[in-house]
């Protein structure tokens, strides 16, 4: 058995488009096209890459795009007074503020200022609260992105036992609850876990997402599973020259891509979804906050 490899270009290259279009039709009513608005502050270089793609994909949905960028020296009043005017902002439909900040910014204060209704990365208490209750709301990106895939991949994951590795708030727990409203059976797993591998080799799909390079070997994956892998770290390459590195997730991809039944790749399998999934949670906050309706489908 050979592993289907998760395209997630391809597939979010998809939901862009549909963004694109269902914001088109909202635009009609609203009068402007959905707009999200990022924050970034200071100049980490991959905060920088990733804050420039969403910015150009929100463009290339036809979605308007507000960048403001601060220096890393900026008080936490300051970031808050952004996203506090932002909020006030009838033509800005969706906020998120790149992470990390500075370590002299409390990011929970700054997140927990962010109105719920333009919590495009749902991260705010009240998003969490309105996911674990099973209520609408918007969802975070990435755990999206992933169960999104696995239903692409697998069809109905009802029944379908789940092994994510990684509890924290950004990915771990609420891809778990996410996994649950499909009906899914689910186990987080975490550093702590008695018999990790073991854990793993039960798993019809299984979602490492601890920041560990290929910590998840071959010997762990069930044969057949789906391997949706949240890693995204960068190692050494001296194969590659002097100085060279290369990106690989949190699984061994070599090891498991023989007797998996579908795999993402690390880059262009989750990574490229993150971003999907927010340019249409800005279209969702947009229909939202107008209280128009989107298509079921989308």
């Amino acid at each position: 058995m050979s592993a289907h490899l998760i395209d997630g270009k391809a597939v979010a290259a998809e939901i862009d488009a549909r963004a694109g279009e269902v914001g088109a039709d909202l635009a009609k009513a609203l009068g402007r096209a959905p707009c999200l608005a990022v924050v970034l502050i200071g100049d980490d270089p991959a905060s920088d890459v990733y804050v420039r793609n969403k910015v150009r994909r929100t463009e290339a949905a036809g979605l308007t795009s507000i960048e403001i960028r601060k220096s890393a020296d900026v008080s936490e009043d300051e970031v808050v007074a952004i996203v506090e005017g932002l909020n006030g902002d009838d033509g800005v439909d969706g906020i998120l503020v790149q992470m990390p900040l500075p370590d002299h910014i409390d990011a929970n204060r700054v997140i927990g200022r962010i109105d719920p209704d333009k919590d495009v990365d749902g991260l705010t208490e009240t998003s969490a609260g309105r996911l674990v209750l099973g209520k609408p709301g918007l969802r975070p990106c990435t755990p999206a992105g992933c169960v999104l895939l696995a239903e692409r991949a697998m069809g109905d994951l009802s029944g379908k036992s789940v092994v994510v590795i990684g509890r924290s708030i950004l990915v771990g727990k609420p891809a778990a609850l996410l996994f649950l409203e499909k009906n899914a059976t689910v186990t987080i797993a975490h550093s702590r876990t008695a018999d990790l591998p073991g854990l793993c080799r039960t798993a019809d799909i299984l979602v490492p997402a601890v920041g560990r390079p290929e910590m998840v070997k071959g010997d762990w994956v069930k044969p057949g599973a789906c391997v949706l892998d949240v890693g995204i770290n960068r190692i050494d390459a001296p194969e590659r020259g002097e100085g060279k590195s290369r990106l690989v997730g949190d699984a061994a991809f070599d090891e498991i891509v023989g007797h998996a039944g579908w795999i993402t790749p690390v880059p262009g399998g989750i990574g490229p979804m993150t971003i999907a999934m927010l340019l249409r949670n800005t279209v969702v906050a947009a229909a939202f906050r107008a209280g128009l309706q989107i298509p079921g489908d989308f």
